[in-house]
C-alpha cells in the first residue's frame, strides 16, 4: 500500500512538473516573441513623418512603442543622423522601418547596435558602394511617375499635377492633398550618395513591395530584395501602402519584432 502511495505520489509530482515546466516554457516562448517592442518609423522623399499616423495607430494599439523620425532630407549623412538620434533613445531593441528613399537610410543607419531588423516599405535597399539613384535607374519610369529634375538649388520635387496618381492613388485626394503641402524639402545629393556598410547584410531584414507602385517600379523593389535575401512580402497598393493598408504592413513590422533576435 505504501509502495502504490509512493508510486502514485512520485506519477504526481512528474505530472505536476510537467506542467509547471509547460507554463514556464510558453511564458517564456511568449516574452521572447515580444522581445522588440520599440518601432522606428523613417520616411522617404516627398513626405515627412505625418503620413506614418496610421500605422503609428495600429501599432501603439498592439502595444508597440513607436518612433517616428523627421528626416531633415538634406542628404544621406544628415537623415543616418537622424534616425540614430532617435534609435540612441530606445530603452531596448528596436525594429528600424523605413520607406522609399528612408530605405537607403535604414540601411546605413541599421548598423546601429540597437537595431534587431529592418523592414523596407516600397524602399531603395541599396549595397555596399551603391546608391539609391542608381537602383532608380534600372527600369523606365512609369508614366505617372512626377519626380522632377533638381532645381536651382539641388532639391527635387514631385510635379503637383502628379503626386496623387504618381506617389499615393489608394489614398483620398484630400490626403494626397496635405500630403503634398507637408512634404520636406529633398535634396538631390542624398540620392548619389552610396552607402558605405549595408546593414541588411547582418540583420534579417523584410520587404513589402507594392504591386501597384509608380514611383519605385515593383520590378525593381523584387530585384534588390531577392538579391538581398529579403523576406518579401506583396502588397496590392500604391508606394504608399503603409497609409493605405496599416494592418497589412503592421503585421509585416510584427513578425520582424517577434522574430527579431533570429540572424538569416
Amino acid at each position: 500500500m505504501k509502495k502504490q502511495t509512493l508510486k502514485n505520489s512520485l506519477k504526481g509530482g512528474i505530472v505536476a512538473l510537467t506542467v509547471a515546466l509547460a507554463t514556464v516554457t510558453g511564458t517564456v516562448t511568449e516574452a521572447a516573441a515580444q522581445a522588440v517592442k520599440n518601432v522606428v518609423l523613417v520616411h522617404g522623399a516627398f513626405a515627412d513623418g505625418s503620413g506614418y499616423r496610421a500605422l503609428y495607430a495600429v501599432l501603439t494599439k498592439k502595444g508597440y512603442h513607436v518612433t517616428v523620425v523627421q528626416n531633415p532630407l538634406t542628404s544621406l549623412e544628415d537623415d543616418v543622423t537622424a534616425t540614430k538620434t532617435a534609435l540612441d533613445k530606445q530603452d531596448g531593441p528596436a525594429i528600424l522601418v523605413g520607406h522609399s528613399w528612408g530605405g537607403a537610410v535604414i540601411t546605413e543607419a541599421g548598423n546601429h547596435p540597437k537595431v534587431a531588423a529592418l523592414v523596407y516599405i516600397a524602399a531603395f535597399q541599396p549595397d555596399n558602394g551603391e546608391s539609391a539613384l542608381q537602383w532608380l535607374q534600372t527600369a523606365a519610369p512609369a508614366p505617372e511617375n512626377g519626380v522632377l529634375a533638381p532645381d536651382d538649388k539641388g532639391i527635387v520635387y514631385y510635379d503637383k499635377d502628379k503626386y496623387h496618381a504618381g506617389f499615393c492613388a489608394d489614398i483620398s485626394k484630400e490626403e494626397a492633398d496635405f500630403m503634398y503641402a507637408s512634404q520636406g524639402a529633398f535634396y538631390a545629393k542624398g540620392f548619389i550618395t552610396p552607402i558605405t556598410h549595408a546593414a541588411w547584410r547582418d540583420k534579417p531584414a523584410y520587404g513589402l513591395i507594392a504591386t501597384e507602385d509608380k514611383s519605385i517600379a515593383p520590378e525593381i523593389q523584387q530585384a534588390m530584395y531577392k538579391r538581398s535575401n529579403t523576406k518579401v512580402t506583396e502588397i496590392k497598393g500604391s508606394h504608399v501602402i503603409f497609409m493605405s493598408q496599416p494592418e497589412k504592413v503592421a503585421a509585416v513590422i510584427i513578425e520582424a519584432a517577434t522574430k527579431g533576435a533570429q540572424k538569416k
